[in-house]
């Protein structure tokens, strides 16, 4: 039986493009429309009218999109999610978008009753689509609006801000920033936290350009290395995810460039390893279980009909430890 995965791909659009044709038409240029339709008849395909149908079977399942599932990062966040969901008597399922096919088979397809999203690879286009379609979304980390959506965050460029100027105030101005994706708004915040910071110190941006380390140790130590090859260190380096911080510190051990002596560093999330390692991780801390739990009781609110808060920014706070110094004022 052909799918509207089929009915897209002949066609040559998105599948969520090929949904609106169905549900939406209006929302759809008329010759892209008009593909899609000669496409349908082609593969004689025909919309599921239980998709109109507001999700009235309920799978008691939720679903958690995560960009990748290896990292320490997300284990509070989806211990928070899982906290409320046995409260309410809920399902998860965690999956991320290495098989772009089977993200879509999930959330199309009726197979859980709405999804919370950490995944820059699920494109605003599809979640809108959804939200259009009634399925409750809990977007961590977009800047989104839709009454079938809220909206959850911490406050990235506060804590980006907040770390900045701390390092700042312990006498380091050259300081580097070293992002993660470009396509991750986390990082874009943070850096403009950073940038601010900046700004309000009346200091002129530093010599290096901006890299990005992709969130990863890996990403991290890569970095690194060209700015140790350069020959020309920054004083301080603030590393937008603690990932990314580790790598850098063990670029550091092996070049025997002491921290903080010779370089300061701090990072941004606060994973469990930071204060473990060797010197403990300056870093921002990021409620991670508070967003998890916040997103699970704002959808399930959603699949209840009950009133949530369209836009949440939980805040986030400075946690000082051994990679820059400690100030007695602070």
């Amino acid at each position: 039986m052909p799918t509207i995965k089929d009915v897209a791909k002949l066609a040559g659009v998105s599948i969520s493009t090929a949904s609106l044709a169905f549900n939406h038409p209006s929302r759809v240029a008329e010759g892209t429309r008009a593909r899609i339709l000669d496409a349908a008849k082609l593969l004689q395909y025909r919309p599921n009218g239980a998709a109109h149908d507001l999700r009235i079977r309920r799978t008691q399942t939720i679903a958690v999109l995560l960009h990748d599932l290896s990292g320490p990062f997300y284990s509070e966040l989806v211990q928070g999610v899982q906290v409320e969901a046995d409260r309410c008597h809920y399902n998860v399922i965690i999956s991320h978008s290495n098989r772009q096919d089977s993200i879509n088979r999930l959330l199309y397809e009726n197979r859980v009753d709405g999804a919370i999203l950490l995944d820059p690879n699920v494109s605003d286009e599809i979640v809108l689509d959804l939200a259009d379609q009634r399925f409750p979304i809990a977007a961590l980390d977009r800047d989104l609006t839709h009454d079938c959506l809220v909206s959850i965050a911490a406050d990235h460029e506060g804590g980006a801000y907040e770390a900045t100027r701390y390092l700042l105030s312990a006498g380091y101005q050259n300081i580097f920033f070293l992002a993660g994706p470009k396509n991750s708004l986390d990082s874009q915040l943070r850096f403009r936290g950073y940038q601010r910071a900046l700004i309000d110190a009346r200091l002129s941006p530093p010599d290096f350009p901006v890299a990005h380390g992709d969130f990863t140790e890996a990403g991290g130590m890569r970095e690194t290395e060209k700015i140790v090859r350069q020959g020309r260190l920054p004083e301080a380096i603030f590393a937008a995810n603690d990932e990314m911080a580790l790598g850098v510190l063990q670029v550091l051990r092996e070049h025997q460039i002491e921290v903080p002596n010779d370089i300061g560093l701090i990072g941004f999330d606060d994973i469990r390893i930071a204060q473990y390692v060797t010197p403990p991780l300056s870093t921002v801390h990021q409620p991670m279980y508070e967003l998890g739990l916040q997103a699970m009781h704002q959808l399930l609110c959603l699949l209840s009909g009950d009133p949530v808060q369209p836009r949440i920014v939980l805040s986030t706070s400075l946690i000082l430890r051994g990679t820059c110094p400690v100030l007695s004022e602070h």
